[in-house]
């Protein structure tokens, strides 16, 4: 079965929904060992990321109803 970006940004929804914070360690974490490695990236800065396409779909689902926390490095309700 192919994984898709839209699969994984609706477990980062609904991970958001349940919990009301997504750190991007922990996502990145759970998005590498459950979707696997296509999904995830090394950044300029060197730490892993959520890919492009994934983040995307998520800000598509959440319709601006999340926020990016940068200096915690997590998504939150705004």
């Amino acid at each position: 079965m192919d994984i898709s970006a839209q699969e994984v940004a609706e477990w980062m929804l609904n991970e958001l929904k349940s919990t009301g914070i997504l750190y991007q360690s922990d996502a990145v974490r759970y998005i590498k060992s459950n979707y696997g490695e296509a999904f995830v990236y090394v950044n300029d800065n060197g730490n892993e990321s959520i890919s492009k396409e994934v983040k995307k779909a998520f800000k598509k689902l959440h319709g601006g109803k999340a926020a990016w926390e940068r200096d915690g490095f997590f998504w939150g309700w705004t």
